[in-house]
């Protein structure tokens, strides 16, 4: 078997090592992708710190990484040739497309997803990976590779906004300044809210929202007027506590952080103001949107892109934040 593919492979809690894996190939209905860059995400660090995220344990050695994109070297039967070439975004979760949430356009909820980097997948950060040709989504002309890698997070920020229902006159609230927030600020400005406010403790986060035109304020500020919309980015009761207390009649949050394992609720409040609270789980088809987004220049992602890695430097990667309080998002360049 071909052997030329190095691969950052997590074997245990922060046991990450690099090794040769073999060349994938192409099988019916695929594409191989010559992977040029894989974005680290808050989930790729709890695997490596933890060894796992809820029910997903890292039982058997797994390639990490899963916000990916590159250029298709090779197709599959079935698919175009005309593809080879093309820089593509991988969207890494491939659902059944039988059952009945897949039928009913909810395959973000595929009970048999196969999802890059959840045990016991393996994900992105290899030279090459194959994937579903029907997953591998063009890039907008003048859109690179790490920016295309950068419509995972910004799908997370569009599916959030759907399942909120932002539109035109929105006041939206974003609780959290990470990337994730950030992002679904700067989509929710795209969908034409009014008003983007986005919280936080931490001042260099908030100079970066600034930056970005968003207002941006101080978690522990107090309230400052009501919305029609919250986003939960930061996963802490506290903040989403504050955070519904801030919406108006008929507003809708939805939880997006992943933190605290409870959270509280104002029942009198959720009844009096007829509230809508709603979790999300990844995403479905949002990465075109996502995409146009990045490429038109709605959603800036460059400037949440602070450090670069080899794949011989993913562990540094997995770990910047304990080193660079002011690190947002580190991207792994495979075949850099």
């Amino acid at each position: 078997m071909n052997h030329q593919n190095p691969s950052a492979v997590l074997h245990a809690p922060q046991d990450l090592r690099i090794e040769d894996r073999p060349v994938p190939e192409a099988g019916p209905g695929q594409v191989l992708v010559r992977v040029e860059a894989v974005g680290i995400c808050g989930s790729d660090v709890h695997y490596y710190e933890h060894g796992r995220i809820g029910d997903f344990v890292v039982e058997a050695p797994m390639i990490i990484g899963h916000e990916a994109a590159g250029t298709i070297e090779a197709v599959g039967a079935g698919v175009p040739a005309d593809r080879v070439g093309q820089l593509v975004a991988l969207e890494p979760g491939v659902p059944c497309r039988s059952c009945q949430e897949c039928l009913s356009g909810r395959y973000n909820l595929c009970p048999d997803v196969v999802f890059f980097a959840t045990p016991p997948v393996d994900g992105a950060i290899s030279r090459l990976v194959t994937i579903d040709a029907a997953f591998a989504h063009p890039a907008p002309e003048a859109v690179t590779a790490e920016q295309a890698a950068m419509a995972e997070p910004v799908s997370v920020g569009v599916w959030a906004c759907r399942k909120a229902g932002v539109s035109v006159g929105d006041r939206v609230l974003i609780t959290g300044a990470g990337p994730i927030g950030l992002l679904a600020a700067q989509v929710a400005r795209a969908f034409g809210a009014s008003r983007v406010t986005v919280t936080d403790l931490s001042d260099s986060r908030l100079e970066k929202a600034a930056a970005l035109g968003i207002e941006a304020r101080r978690a522990d500020a107090g309230p400052d007027g009501e919305f029609d919309v919250l986003l939960e980015c930061s996963g802490a009761a506290p903040a989403f506590r504050s955070g519904v207390g801030q919406l108006a009649r008929a507003g809708r949050a939805v939880l997006i952080g992943m933190g605290a394992d409870t959270v509280p609720l104002d029942v009198h409040l959720i009844q009096g103001r007829e509230l809508t609270i709603s979790g999300i789980f990844r995403y479905a088809n949002c990465y075109p949107a996502a995409l146009q987004l990045i490429g038109t220049g709605q959603v800036d992602v460059d400037a949440l892109i602070t450090h670069r890695f080899g794949l011989e430097e993913t562990e540094a990667a997995m770990t910047v934040n304990r080193r660079d309080p002011h690190a947002l998002k580190a991207m792994v360049l495979p075949n850099g």
